[in-house]
């Protein structure tokens, strides 16, 4: 058979559950991912960092790590073309592009040193979310917005500052808001004697950021929360809880990371509550493995329902952005599997028969329910997505990986 052939017989099956899969591609094609920079090159930027602190590890050594901005981009453009639809990359501060001879520390970086990160977006009609980097700095050692020391403090409020004027700057050049999300490591490894001194400390940090002057329909600032991370594991002092309602009071956004809780916590659980009472929110998809690990994302089951609960709640009150590092195995073949993956999962739950489903529960029939709910696993999916890739220009099934491989043959085999 045809693909044609086989979208037609897949468009009648799931039309007779009232489901149109036409409206589901396009649906599709509107929903960016924000592609995060980092794991091309293994989260070093170019700063010229040996090793990563603040708790993060990307492990392996896979040959071909992008080393310069335009090794990194040209393998951003290489994964960008193989994955249907319009999208953002996300970017961390440490990755600010100097002419030769110009250097310029974290809490002085300026819009001009991000100039050709925005001729990149321009040029492939992408977005571009951002992020201060509170790791791999000399004065990130112990804390960062927490710290004891007014002077390392104050250093990384003006590089919070700094970076949502350069996510302004983001948002007016490309016509689309900004997500700048903030997320730090402060922590204690053993059970600290005073939780409450260094959460005041990071409480007025974040306010002095927010007291400058921004446009908050360009620029959308989030809070990330941990639960633990490699050297402070027992206490974070951005929990969930501070963030949360530090978000709410401020009118800002709370991020959810779903490699950042417990192992039996569940993000896909919490994004309704969330959107109950905040207009937008944001969200990194990744998926931890025992521990916050940032494995590459899956068509898995918690990927699907995360999916799930961003369709129901609308996806446009949802930034949606990916998060992993396996530096083990090809990194573009990492960036492309994950990002669609999550374009799997979110045409998956745009193909749900929700409203019938919906009224089951309503109904409390729960039989039912259960019936629907596991013969849509086996409806053919496989061929609606199959003809969204089509429709966008990008190979479906496996095709793409032989042109992952030909790269690594041609470019990334020179980086050994």
């Amino acid at each position: 058979m045809t693909l044609q052939e086989r979208y037609e017989y897949a468009r009648q099956r799931y039309g007779e559950l009232g489901v149109d899969t036409e409206a589901a591609i396009e649906a599709l094609k509107r929903i960016p991912i924000s592609m995060h920079c980092w794991q091309g090159d293994d989260v070093r930027g170019f700063e010229g960092a040996e090793s990563l602190t603040g708790g993060i590890q990307a492990t392996g050594n896979y040959p071909g790590r992008a080393r310069t901005p335009e090794e990194l981009m040209a393998d951003m453009d290489q994964a960008l073309g193989l994955i249907g639809g319009r999208h953002k990359i996300n970017l961390h501060a440490s990755y600010a592009v100097f002419e030769p001879g110009e250097k310029a520390d974290r809490d002085a970086l300026e819009p001009k040193h991000f100039k050709k990160w925005v001729e990149f977006a321009k040029e492939r009609g992408l977005g571009i979310d951002f992020n201060p980097t509170m790791f791999s700095h000399p004065l990130a050692e112990t804390a960062t917005l927490s710290s004891e020391s007014e002077t390392v403090r104050r250093f990384w409020v003006r590089h919070c500052q700094a970076c949502i004027r350069i996510s302004e700057y983001f948002a007016s050049e490309l016509g689309q808001p900004c997500m700048m999300n903030i997320w730090i490591p402060d922590g204690f490894k053993d059970i600290p004697a005073d939780r409450m001194a260094p959460r005041r400390r990071l409480k007025q940090s974040l306010d002095e950021i927010l007291s400058i002057d921004y446009d908050r329909e360009k620029v959308y600032v989030a809070v990330e929360s941990k639960v633990f991370g490699i050297g402070m594991e027992s206490c974070t002092v951005g929990s969930h809880e501070f963030y949360m309602n530090y978000a709410a009071k401020n009118d800002i956004l709370c991020l959810l990371d779903s490699g950042h809780y417990h192992p039996t916590e569940m993000v896909s659980d919490k994004i309704s509550s969330m959107l109950l009472f905040f207009d937008r929110l944001a969200l990194h998809v990744t998926r931890p493995v025992r521990w916050d690990s940032d494995h590459v994302v899956l068509f898995d089951d918690e990927t699907r329902e995360i999916a799930k609960e961003i369709i129901r709640g609308g996806a446009d009150r949802v930034f949606l952005g990916l998060d992993f590092f396996d530096a083990s195995i090809n990194r573009i073949s990492a960036w492309v599997t994950g990002m669609r993956n999550m374009q799997k999962a979110l045409l998956y739950a745009l193909l749900q028969p929700s409203e019938e489903m919906a009224r089951l529960q309503e109904e409390r029939d729960f039989t039912r329910l259960m019936m629907r709910q596991e013969e849509m696993k086996t409806y053919p999916f496989g061929d609606v997505w199959d003809m969204f890739c089509e429709r966008t220009g990008v190979p479906a099934g496996d095709g793409w990986y032989e042109k992952v491989m030909e790269y690594e043959k041609q470019v990334l085999a020179e980086r050994r």
